[in-house]
């Protein structure tokens, strides 16, 4: 149930109080910086570009400003639903029973963002690190596919564990495994009882220190376990232990206490990652490729190698000639001059650990089936992936550090990719990256260049990705936030695209994705693009007042158009310069709009109609763009014959 006001006063001062004796840390600090600032200004707007430019440049989105509002609070008043969801899923806290989450709450504007808070689980919804961490616990005690590398036995028990991650995490076991790669088995004294080993093995490997150290079956005392734990954890130098076992007793202390851990495990696989795996990649000639060996017992225990190649297809009938022809091959053959001869293509490998990549179900499956890759062999095996190294790289952060910027130029390679591998989590952060660093402010996108008439010479737009692309992904992967994406960026630009083959071509598409399609069935595609186009100009109308004069078909009604023609023939008869009386017989038709449009420009006017006409405003001319886009829009149908 929802806290009350009084309820939520009580609640605020004895967090207050807590965090003012240190007993907990402030989830939402006061943050006074220009960077939280623009994060703040962003969430009012509901500018979901800058939003997550902010986020990925790390502003902390759980700040607070001096009147104690949060991003999270500030897109919730002012009703921005996808602004909220993009901030939930990034890791903004909603938790029902702090004072900010139930601000949040109160603060909606509508019922549609209120449901979506209430519906979020703060440990799957708001932790980003919970899946990672989780599979991190979960390699402790799983034995399917093998990815063990080294075996902790005790008298009556052995651990099956991993050197990447004892390195990442322990100083002690990075210097002693750095000294003997090779080393695959560990035996424990017998002086320390096993329940202090399985402590500290739980810690290292993210698990939840148990309240009850010693089972009711263990010779072992408490004093005895945790004289052990504390001799252990001094070897091992993770002096952070004993912090978790005293906030055992305190539900939120222990989450925090847990939630520091898991920071800094992740800090610390991400720089075994960036020195072990990226630091040592190699680029190769592809045609040689498959001749790298790599033996099992290396430095960076890596046990398998990823393969990427770069952009480009071989030719190998050229490759055989250039051979026979003396052309050298390898390094020396980059010097060769791309006009007239073939650059070699390259590939880049990637040292990895089956533990990691797991967390693809595509790598699970292959490491626990028959087939070559989860076999033994004398060399690491070389596993191809489909795509550019810069994706695979990508790819390589996410399971590893479960970190994942996506630059917007390689949103569409990341989602396919992703989908390949079926890393769903990662595919929607492709989709989101997409449709947020893609959308601006709902009218800015997405590899074309526009020019329009009477743009002055530089005036060009480039986009780095093709909306048909990505309506195309949308369609192949399923990805509704795409569709809808690819719909509203189309509304809120169509008159650069309703005149092109391409355009006529996708909207037939679209119609034809519907086997059983009758004449009258609707194009979910155009039926989207209409509505964000009303969209587009009813916003713009209500501004201006003009919303009162459509009816309920979005249509200029002709009372109004009545109006706006006698307004152009006072301007005309008071301006001997203007176009001059306007006679109109049907003022309810589009030619008619148009003419009243044009009476009504001011003899300094500089604003025109899609058709050229000038018009005194930007409202009078976006009344009768509206009418001519949708009037381009059913003679594209006719051109196609459809219904729609």
């Amino acid at each position: 149930m929802v806290l009350r006001k009084h309820e939520l006063e009580a609640k605020l001062k004895d967090d207050i109080e807590l965090v003012r004796s240190g007993v907990l840390r402030d989830e939402n600090p006061l943050d006074l910086s220009q960077e939280f600032g623009e994060l703040l200004e962003a969430c009012r707007r509901g500018d979901l570009r800058r939003t997550q430019e902010l986020i990925s440049a790390g502003v902390n989105i759980n700040g607070k400003d001096k009147f104690d509002y949060t991003p999270l609070i500030v897109a919730s008043l002012c009703g921005h639903y996808e602004l909220v969801e993009l901030l939930i899923e990034s890791g903004a806290l909603a938790e029902r029973d702090t004072f900010q989450g139930e601000r949040c709450i109160y603060n909606a504007l509508n019922d549609k963002i209120r449901n979506l808070l209430l519906k979020y689980d703060y440990s799957k919804s708001t932790d980003p690190l919970q899946p990672w961490a989780a599979h991190i616990s979960a390699l402790l005690t799983r034995d399917t596919p093998k990815t063990s590398d080294i075996t902790l036995i005790a008298a009556s028990e052995s651990f099956e564990l991993h050197k990447f991650l004892l390195s990442a995490r322990s100083p002690y076991f990075q210097r002693k495994l750095t000294e003997a790669p090779e080393i695959e088995t560990w035996k424990l004294p017998q002086s320390i009882p096993i329940e202090s080993f399985q402590v500290v093995l739980r810690y290292i490997y993210l698990g939840d220190i148990p309240r009850e150290l010693v089972g009711t079956r263990s010779g072992s005392t408490d004093e005895e376990v945790l004289t052990g734990i504390d001799k252990i954890s001094k070897q091992l130098e993770i002096d952070k232990l004993w912090e978790a076992i005293l906030s055992g007793s305190d539900r939120r202390l222990a989450r925090q206490r847990h939630q520091d851990e898991v920071n800094r495990a992740q800090e610390q696989i991400q720089g075994f990652f960036q020195e072990k795996v990226l630091g040592h990649k190699m680029v190769v000639d592809t045609r040689k490729a498959h001749e790298v060996k790599w033996p099992h017992d290396n430095s960076i225990f890596a046990d398998c190698l990823l393969r990427a190649d770069e952009g480009g297809e071989e030719d190998e009938n050229i490759d055989k000639q250039e051979e026979s022809n003396g052309i050298p091959i390898g390094p020396g053959a980059e010097s060769r001059k791309q006009n007239g001869t073939k650059k070699v293509r390259k590939s880049v490998l990637y040292p990895a650990h089956k533990a990691m990549l797991i967390r693809s179900p595509y790598f699970e499956t292959m490491f626990s089936s028959q087939f070559r890759e989860a076999q033994a062999s004398e060399h690491l095996h070389i596993i191809k992936i489909d795509c550019q190294p810069e994706i695979l790289e990508l790819i390589l952060t996410f399971l590893y550090t479960e970190k994942s910027e996506c630059p917007l130029e390689l949103g569409l390679d990341l989602l396919y990719a992703s989908d390949m591998l079926f890393l769903d989590k990662l595919k929607n952060k492709a989709a989101v990256a997409i449709s947020t660093l893609g959308s601006g402010n709902n009218n800015v996108l997405v590899d074309r260049t526009h020019t329009h008439e009477g743009d002055e010479i530089g005036e060009i737009e480039v986009e780095p990705i093709n909306v048909y692309d990505v309506i195309h992904a949308a369609w192949d992967l399923r990805v509704q936030r795409l569709e809808e994406f690819a719909a509203r960026y189309l509304a809120y630009r169509l008159e650069d695209y309703i005149d092109e083959e391409e355009f006529t071509e996708l909207i037939q598409e679209s119609a034809s994705r519907l086997k059983t399609r009758e004449e009258t069935d609707t194009i979910e595609l155009l039926d989207d693009i209409r509505y964000y186009l009303s969209e587009r100009f009813r916003l713009r109308f209500e501004d201006a007042g003009l919303d009162e004069m459509m009816d309920e078909n979005g249509e200029i009604s002709t009372e109004a158009a009545e109006v706006l023609a006698a307004q152009a023939n006072d301007v005309a008869a008071e301006d001997k310069d203007a176009k001059g009386i306007v006679e109109v017989e049907n003022p309810d038709s589009i030619s008619a709009k148009a003419v009243i449009a044009e009476a009504l420009t001011s003899p300094d006017g500089v604003f025109r109609t899609l058709d050229g006409e000038l018009v005194e405003d930007e409202f009078a001319s976006d009344a009768v763009n509206y009418q001519l886009l949708l009037q381009k829009i059913d003679r594209m149908l006719e051109k196609l014959k459809l219904d729609a």
